[in-house]
């Protein structure tokens, strides 16, 4: 399970000690060491503690209190479980669907800065299933994810770009993109890219080749956070 850094964690109150019990395994010494922080108003312990009952770490799984300590860690501010809460509310996981309330987490974690939170409210916008769809938006999203690295985000933003769909149509843009997601393994990106290359002339080909090197450098996707959930289907 991918692992955040620990942020602001003041020294001595046992949430290192948590963390590292989380990391070996020993999920039911985590648990342990994490309630009472939890239950005193420790951000970082919440989240990690929903992260245990979402995955059913040393504990039964339970979606319904997962949602309830990432509630409590996101209402203090913290980003991974904004995100994580937003999603849950999109699929009805733990708690009953709400898109316009997903909406409002995913907002406010996008403009902190997570990048799951981009892509999630991206793919909400892009669907617009039982809210109103938003390419332009959506769009601009991905390109925030794809920009730190975020593979599925760049497999989406070339798709969008191969078809014109949320930015003006330009396949070589596309071509970039999806070779980058293409490159770590997105299936769906390779599929696609094979499509866009049978339509492009071989100048397009090597305008795309040299703008995909150029993207090369971007940064990398941030440090997931203490339990991300399975992203919101596209």
């Amino acid at each position: 399970m991918p692992v955040m850094a620990i942020t602001d964690c003041p020294a001595g109150d046992g949430f290192a000690a948590a963390l590292d019990a989380f990391c070996e395994g020993a999920y039911a010494q985590a648990r342990g060491l994490l309630e009472p922080l939890a239950n005193g108003g420790h951000a970082e312990a919440q989240a990690w503690l929903g992260a245990l009952h979402a995955n059913g770490l040393g504990v039964p799984a339970s979606p319904g209190t997962a949602f309830a300590w990432y509630r409590r860690a996101a209402e203090q501010g913290h980003l991974a479980a904004a995100t994580n809460v937003g999603a849950m509310l999109a699929m009805g996981q733990g708690v009953a669907r709400d898109r316009g309330a997903a909406l409002i987490w995913l907002e406010r974690a996008a403009e902190g800065g997570d990048t799951m939170a981009c892509y999630n409210l991206a793919t909400l916008l892009a669907k617009g299933d039982g809210i109103a769809p938003d390419p332009a938006r959506a769009a601009a999203l991905y390109r925030r994810a794809a920009e730190t690295g975020h593979y599925p985000s760049q497999a989406r933003l070339g798709h969008l770009y191969a078809h014109g769909i949320g930015v003006a149509q330009d396949r070589v843009e596309g071509f970039a993109w999806l070779t980058l997601a293409a490159r770590h393994g997105v299936g769906t990106a390779l599929t696609a890219l094979e499509a866009v290359i049978r339509e492009m002339s071989a100048e397009e080909k090597r305008r795309g080749t040299t703008r995909a090197q150029s993207l090369q450098g971007g940064g990398s996707a941030q440090a997931m956070g203490p339990s991300r959930l399975n992203p919101i289907p596209a």
